[in-house]
């Protein structure tokens, strides 16, 4: 059993809750006009007052850690309506508070590192020149434009598992698989899929695009820190999944549009014609 806490706080605002570790969290954050709630380039920004704006974080995620079990995920495949940058500020490496223990803390040491061979050239190099980066969590991203690959593949597993996948539900969206090593190379081999393996360490800020599934395995016991944003860039594949969300039993979690795209939509034009008249009026 995996124990963890996600989406903390739940209703409160972070900023009213911690303000200095909030403020601490907004400063370190990279690509500032995207990620500040404020930000020129996060559309959510554009959003009146007068309108009860989206919960967009930040939310913080604490997971112990399963190096030792490379089959199950912290967090399962699943995909979000917004863009998100998940910051990692803490990593706790087991340690033997016995000498039976130092057995078990090796083998799951020794699995961690295992995780680097599933990354790229450049991650393995880092990890061997810069000997202070202390790894926490594997990730593995896929482009928003295989999603249904992916879905049409984990369709085909439940049923060759005897699982069933009720009515207008959704394997992506029910968080109900981790791709492990074997469903990863079936991917690649029956549908030409292959994501990307991203090793996220200490201080390590990864952006996962709107609309790209991704999942989550840590390696050891991480907290980690997400804030949501609304990018121009992936305004497109917000619409198509409000649509796809819809589409959702009424009781699923995803059911409702909680980011109020077509608000956000709305707004971001209306500052853009905005600025256009006060150009031409010049």
């Amino acid at each position: 059993m995996l124990l963890k806490l996600k989406d903390w706080p739940p209703g409160d605002d972070f900023s009213e809750i911690m303000p200095g570790r909030f403020k601490d969290l907004m400063n370190g954050l990279p690509l500032r006009e995207y990620t500040q709630r404020d930000g020129r380039l996060n559309l959510a920004s554009r959003l009146p007052d007068v309108l009860g704006k989206p919960d967009l974080g930040p939310k913080m995620y604490n997971a112990y850690g399963s190096a030792a079990y490379p089959s199950e995920g912290t967090t399962n495949l699943h995909l979000d309506m917004s863009d998100a940058v998940n910051v990692l500020v803490y990593v706790g490496t087991p340690f033997a508070e016995s000498e039976d223990d130092s057995a078990r803390c090796e083998e799951e040491v020794v699995a961690a590192q295992g995780a680097i061979d599933e990354c790229d050239d450049l991650t393995r190099k880092r990890m061997e020149e810069d000997l202070s980066c202390k790894m926490g969590a594997l990730w593995h991203i896929y482009a928003a434009e295989d999603a249904d690959k992916i879905r049409h593949l984990l369709r085909t597993v439940a049923e060759e598992e005897g699982r069933e996948i009720e009515g207008r539900n959704d394997p992506i969206h029910d968080q109900i698989f981790y791709l492990d090593v074997e469903l990863r190379k079936r991917l690649l081999a029956e549908y030409g899929v292959k994501g990307w393996a991203i090793l996220q360490c200490l201080g390590d800020a990864v952006f996962i695009p709107a609309g790209a599934p991704h999942q989550v395995r840590n390696l050891h016991s991480c907290i980690k820190i997400a804030e949501d944003f609304v990018s121009p860039e992936h305004l497109a594949h917000c619409v198509k999944l409000t649509h796809e969300f819809r589409q959702l039993p009424e009781t699923h979690a995803n059911h409702e549009d909680k980011l109020q795209v077509k608000n956000i939509i709305f707004h971001s034009v209306k500052d853009a014609v905005g600025v256009l008249s006060k150009e031409t009026a010049v």
